[in-house]
C-alpha cells in the first residue's frame, strides 16, 4: 500500500470511531447502529488495496465483535432492546455479502484466494479433501474462526438473558423455532472449523443451545 492508501484506511477507520463512539456525541439517537455498516468500508477498502482476504475478515469480524459489545454494555442493558442490535448486524452482514459480489468483480484482483459461491467471493480456506490451503496463515485462520465464533456469542447472549428472565411459559415448539433460526450461523461456524463435519457439527451446536434454552426456561 501506498501513502494515499493507507491516509484513506485511516481516514475510513475514523468515520467508523465516529459511529461507534456516537452516542458520545448525540446522546438518545440511533445513528450509533450504522457502525455495524460502516466497519465495512474500511475493511473492503483493505481487500481492494491488495490486503490478505482472511486477514481482512479477521479485522471486519473484530470490529463487529467491538460494535457488540458496546450494544450489550451501553444499549441493550439500558433499553433491552435485542431487535436493533440484531437487526444492524443482518443488515452489515448483508452489506458485506454485496460487496463480496461486487468488489471482485470490478476487481479481479479480490478474486485471489477466494473461491466463488455463485456471484458471491469467499475466503478459499479448504482443498477438495477439506485440508488447509497452502496459502492460509494458520495464525489469522485461528483469528478468523475465534472473532466469528465471539460473534455469534455475542449476538446470542440477549436472547438468552430475555429467555433467562422471562416471567411466562415458553414452550418447547417456541424453544425449537429459536433453536431453528440459528441453524444458519451454525452452519456457517461448524464449516469454518471443521468443513469436513459441517453438517454433524452444527447438529451438535443445535442441540446444545436447545438444551440451554430448556435450562434457562425449565419451570421454577
Amino acid at each position: 500500500m501506498n501513502a494515499n492508501d493507507i491516509i484513506i484506511l485511516i481516514t475510513l477507520f475514523i468515520m467508523f470511531g465516529i459511529f461507534l463512539c456516537y452516542d458520545f456525541f448525540r446522546k438518545g439517537e440511533k445513528w450509533g447502529f450504522l457502525a455495524y455498516i460502516i466497519a465495512t468500508i474500511p475493511c473492503n477498502y483493505l481487500w481492494f488495496a491488495g490486503y490478505d482476504v482472511l486477514g481482512m475478515y479477521v479485522v471486519l469480524f473484530g470490529l463487529w465483535d467491538i460494535c457488540l459489545i458496546r450494544d450489550l454494555l451501553f444499549v441493550y442493558q439500558k433499553t433491552k432492546d435485542y431487535d436493533d442490535l440484531f437487526l444492524w448486524l443482518i443488515l452489515g452482514i448483508v452489506v458485506q455479502i454485496v460487496y463480496a459480489a461486487i468488489g471482485p468483480s470490478i476487481s479481479p484482483t479480490m478474486q485471489k484466494n477466494t473461491v466463488a459461491w455463485g456471484y458471491f467471493y469467499f475466503p478459499d480456506i479448504y482443498t477438495s479433501s477439506y485440508g488447509i490451503q497452502s496459502w492460509v496463515n494458520t495464525n489469522t485462520l485461528l483469528g478468523f474462526r475465534l472473532a466469528a465464533t465471539f460473534m455469534i456469542i455475542l449476538a446470542i447472549i440477549p436472547m438468552i438473558i430475555d429467555l433467562r428472565d422471562a416471567e411466562e411459559h415458553i414452550s418447547l415448539l417456541a424453544l425449537i423455532i429459536i433453536d431453528a433460526v440459528f441453524i444458519l450461523p451454525f452452519l456457517w461456524l461448524s464449516y469454518i472449523w471443521l468443513g469436513g463435519a459441517t453438517l454433524v457439527l452444527t447438529l451438535l451446536f443445535a442441540v446444545i443451545l436447545l438444551i440451554v434454552l430448556l435450562l434457562l426456561t425449565r419451570e421454577r
